[in-house]
């Protein structure tokens, strides 16, 4: 993959807006998410309120993960990715994150989320009048969503869900996948406050650790309108995991990309080593894993967005 300028101007809503969004995803690496405004934590950090932050000076390919072998079929994450699935209990709050040049929310050109057929389980394949499909390792995303002013799963909200492609491509904005929408969509949370996706394994592009993006909106009314989505996050993953994955047919850019990034390094997860956002896995190259997280989210707060404070997010 071959590092291209970035081509971009900020808008209003604090996000860049690209004059030419073909430019793959892969290639701009980095610039992905520098060109976004910082997530609340940097900020706090750049008012010098305590929280700690790591250089983006390249520290190869360490990982905060635990490493269960080269051939282990579970992965251990972060003590929040353990709590209970099932029950979305035990959750601390979810850092705000930037949601990146590529949501597909309509915060920055393409609104997937205004298209009939978003709410669905399974997101390897394209809909509506696109008809591509995404390859790679099999994937299953579950994320328990937890309100943590009353403890509780939070029942009904909404969560859309998407990443890049085997390649590092985002659909609806890379070169070659403009005219596709696969590896996006959107699930509402039961009674469990949980919501499951059938995927594949996201590639690592250049500069970034490898990592899913994820908005919560109160209910399935409100995902046309970006502005009211009331948590924006992302998901890390496991470095061991990551290694079994990208040394199979298709991946093997990501080997080269993984080994020039760690989560003490990214951008995105490099201030807190991605300790609360570190997917717990299980499974295996041949019968797919299942990447869970536990979210808790503070209703009693007014969402960052990954934007700053008070910005308001568009839509």
């Amino acid at each position: 993959m071959t590092d291209e300028p970035s081509d971009h101007r900020e808008r209003a809503d604090g996000r860049p807006s690209f004059s030419r969004p073909e430019h793959e995803a892969a290639g701009r690496g980095l610039g992905l998410d520098l060109g976004t405004v910082p997530s609340r934590r940097r900020l706090l950090t750049l008012l010098g309120l305590g929280v700690a932050t790591a250089g983006l000076t390249a520290c190869g390919a360490g990982s905060a993960a635990s490493s269960s072998g080269s051939t282990g079929a579970v992965a251990s994450g972060s003590a929040t990715a353990s709590a209970s699935a099932s029950t979305g209990s035990g959750a601390d709050e979810i850092p705000e994150e930037t949601a990146g040049p590529y949501p597909g929310d309509g915060s920055n050109g393409p609104d997937v989320l205004e298209q009939s057929g978003i709410v669905r389980g399974d997101i390897r394949s394209s809909f509506g009048t696109a008809t591509g499909s995404a390859q790679g390792v099999p994937m299953t995303l579950e994320l328990a969503i937890t309100d943590l002013v009353h403890n509780a799963p939070l029942t009904g909200v909404a969560v859309y869900v998407w990443h890049c492609d085997r390649e590092g491509r985002y659909s609806l904005y890379s070169s070659g996948v403009t005219d596709q929408n696969y590896l996006r969509g959107v699930q509402v949370a039961g009674t469990d406050g949980v919501v499951r996706f059938t995927s594949i394994f996201p590639a690592c592009y250049s500069g970034r650790w490898p990592h899913i993006h994820f908005e919560v909106y109160p209910d399935q009314a409100s995902i046309t309108d970006s502005t009211k989505a009331i948590a924006t996050s992302q998901v890390a993953l496991p470095k061991n995991i990551c290694d079994q994955v990208y040394a199979q047919p298709g991946y093997q850019e990501s080997v080269t990309n993984l080994a020039r990034v760690s989560l003490t390094s990214d951008n995105v997860f490099g201030d807190d080593g991605g300790v609360h956002e570190l997917g717990t896995v299980t499974g295996s190259t041949t019968s797919g894993y299942t990447v869970s997280l536990a979210v808790g989210v503070d209703t009693s707060t007014s969402p960052g967005g990954g934007q700053l404070p008070g910005a308001p997010r568009g839509g």
